[in-house]
């Protein structure tokens, strides 16, 4: 039979609660890989098929993304039913991810019904930028904080070169915002197991 807790073990249990806790770090950084090399590819892809190749509708390319979507669908289910606790700060990191999403999808749709074709990819650049910063300031790792600002670093930079060539500013951006920042949460995941 359980024994009641006394004010001294209750405050026991609390802390090694909290220190548990702090000490759980859950982001073991796959998204952001997937998301990155997908991103990395597509958009090289692109500019290569147009630079090189001078291929027309390039674009297509990005359709092979909504797979990811799908792998993300599922990869977040699974992970959902193994978790025991949700914890705030992964809830937080969820609202603001999906945030992005939806101001992406916001943007792209009225950059190109205004037909400001060329704007379109130094927006994604800021709003690539604004998830991963505070994806990083939450989680208080800094690889993602760099990661954030390096994306409006090269926002403000694409706006100077042709729209070709802001594709490979998108690279480089997934580069240092997600793939470089996954591998290190990756390492940061796999030595706390």
């Amino acid at each position: 039979m359980e024994q009641p807790l006394n004010e001294k073990s209750s405050l026991q249990l609390i802390e090694t609660m909290i220190n548990r806790a702090k000490n759980n770090f859950s982001e073991s950084g796959h998204l952001y890989l997937i998301w990155g090399i997908v991103i990395f590819i597509c958009s090289l892809t692109q500019f290569i098929a147009k630079y090189f190749f001078a291929v027309e509708q390039t674009y297509y390319i990005w359709f092979s993304t909504w797979l990811v979507v799908i792998y993300q669908f599922i990869f977040l289910a699974r992970k959902a039913k193994k978790e025991r606790v949700k914890t705030y700060t992964a809830e937080i990191v969820g609202y603001v991810w999906i945030c992005f999403v939806a101001c992406i999808f916001i943007f792209v749709f009225v950059l190109s019904y205004q037909k400001a074709y060329a704007s379109i990819n130094p927006a994604i650049l800021i709003l690539y930028g604004m998830p991963t910063f505070l994806s990083g300031i939450i989680l208080k790792f800094k690889p993602l904080v760099i990661g954030g600002i390096s994306c409006w670093v090269l926002a403000v930079g694409s706006v100077f070169v042709p729209v070709d060539f802001q594709l490979l500013f998108i690279a480089a951006a997934v580069l240092l915002a997600w793939i470089i920042p996954g591998f290190l949460l990756r390492q940061k995941f796999k030595n706390q197991l």
